[in-house]
């Protein structure tokens, strides 16, 4: 009987930790090392408009999700505020998410617009950077990336 309800709590304590897994890798755009922004740093895009790439001995952990930084500094200031440094839409296509789909992303095609930076979906078919500005509406396609996020953030890519 003891070794029934030991089996049942650890399945139990197991299961619970793979849902919460499960759902980090459905709100953040992360890799299989749970990396987040393929490696760039979060704060090159929101406080020097640069998409620059973070290294491995300049990293913090956040929510389960591993970020990269460029310097000491950058990881300081991440470490002060992780919040405010957390790409729209766990790191999924902006665009994407609009249209309600979530794609993975360019890291070098972004924009930064009201404190928050947004990534884009860019292959040979597809610049999901131009269409948003094309449409020249930032608020409007934000408002509804922001109702069709609700939904997607915990689905599956």
């Amino acid at each position: 009987m003891k070794n029934t309800i030991k089996s049942i709590l650890t399945l139990g304590i197991l299961l619970s930790g793979i849902t919460a897994f499960a759902q980090d890798k459905q709100a953040n755009n992360i890799d299989n090392s749970n990396i987040a922004l393929q490696g760039y740093s979060p704060v090159s895009y929101l406080d020097l408009g640069l998409a620059q790439r973070g290294v491995k001995e300049h990293r913090s952990e956040y929510q389960k999700v591993i970020y990269y930084f460029t310097s000491a500094e950058q990881k300081a200031t991440f470490d002060k505020n992780p919040s405010k440094y957390l790409p729209q839409y766990g790191g999924y296509c902006a665009f994407g998410v609009y249209a309600g789909a979530k794609f993975r992303v360019d890291p070098t095609k972004f924009i930064v617009q009201d404190e928050k930076y947004f990534l884009y979906l860019n292959n040979i078919e597809l610049d999901a950077k131009e269409l948003w500005l094309k449409e020249d509406n930032h608020k409007r396609l934000a408002k509804k990336a922001d109702e069709n996020w609700e939904k997607l953030k915990t689905t599956y890519n």
